[in-house]
């Protein structure tokens, strides 16, 4: 609706049958309700799910020969990360299993030709060929301990990224000695902290989260996985952490800006330019009987374009948009034209 508004009454020259009062165009909206959420603003970093990390280790001990990848590498399937020179030891124990294994085949088969001119046994035929299956099964384990190479590759099981290293170019380790730690591609989770003032606001699993990174990237849209209820005693702050959606476009170590939706409410839906602010705090003006009435507000929800306000209105009010800041309470509005 558009509307006129008489300013400041009547002027000198209008007391003496001059010019009218001064005019400025305003415009109305009707009141309505809507829904809203609480927001709450939080920062934090992107990092590994704790739930699904791999540390990645070798069933055998050797010494590192070369470091393909750094920490917060990411890293595509089958992509080299390490390359391992078995210990001495598995090398021998595989070159001993190698000739066992060539023994027993000389063994089978001298025992097969005994047996063809009936000079062996059925039992001792049957021994050789155990002994051989023994002597490869041996084998293999060797091979499987590394023994069976000068070096080896350990690489990437899947697409992701290498959080952590634990070893550095020369380091000799044990068997089942951690070398890495390494994150799926989808196991990312977004740790966030808030102050505990804020520990009202009661974030629960399951609500919405709006994530950025704080430097570049879209927004995602996640959702609380955990909220804790006692203050972490090294940041003094209370930890949330948020579910990443799969190819958010985020990696570990990257700072995030959030924003946590809490229950949906209702409220009056006022357009950001209609609030004013003054000494006496918010407020908006109607048009009520062809003047302007000032009705005092609580904004609860100060984001967007739209504000969610609590006030004394009824579905029937118009609220002044433009040419709020100039109103003043009791001031006569002429309606205008739709």
């Amino acid at each position: 609706m558009v509307a006129t508004l008489l300013l400041g009454g009547c002027t000198g020259a209008q007391q003496d049958g001059g010019d009218a009062a001064t005019q400025v165009q305003i415009t109305t909206v009707p009141a309505q309700r809507q829904s809203f959420h609480d927001v709450l603003n939080a920062w934090g970093s992107v990092e590994a799910d704790p739930q699904r990390a791999r540390t990645l280790s070798l069933g055998h001990g050797g010494q590192i020969l070369a470091l393909h990848v750094s920490a917060g590498q990411a890293v595509r399937a089958g992509q080299a990360l390490l390359s391992i020179a078995p210990e001495p030891a598995a090398r021998n124990a595989y070159a001993q299993a190698e000739s066992t294994l060539a023994l027993a085949q000389g063994e089978l088969e001298r025992t097969r030709s005994l047996f063809e001119q009936h000079l062996a046994t059925e039992s001792q035929l049957a021994a050789a060929r155990k002994a051989l299956s023994d002597a490869q099964v041996g084998l293999e384990a060797q091979r499987a301990a590394g023994g069976g190479s000068a070096s080896e590759v350990l690489r990437a099981p899947a697409d992701g990224m290498v959080t952590t290293l634990a070893i550095g170019n020369g380091d000799r380790f044990a068997a089942d000695a951690p070398l890495l730690t390494f994150a799926p591609a989808q196991a990312l989770v977004g740790a966030l902290s808030l102050a505990p003032s804020e520990a009202a606001f009661n974030v629960q699993a399951g609500q919405q989260v709006r994530l950025q990174g704080a430097f570049a990237g879209g927004v995602v849209v996640g959702q609380v996985r955990t909220a804790g209820r006692s203050i972490d005693p090294q940041t003094r702050l209370l930890p949330v952490l948020v579910e990443l959606p799969a190819h958010a476009g985020l990696h570990p170590g990257d700072a995030l800006t959030a924003q946590i939706e809490g229950a949906a409410y209702s409220a009056w839906a006022v357009p950001r330019q209609a609030v004013v602010h003054d000494d006496a705090g918010d407020h908006l003006f109607i048009v009520q009987a062809g003047k302007a009435h000032r009705v005092p507000v609580h904004v609860r929800q100060p984001v967007g374009v739209v504000l969610g306000v609590e006030a004394n209105l009824t579905a029937q009010a118009r609220i002044i948009v433009e040419g709020a800041y100039e109103a003043e309470d009791g001031m006569p509005v002429q309606e205008g034209k739709q």
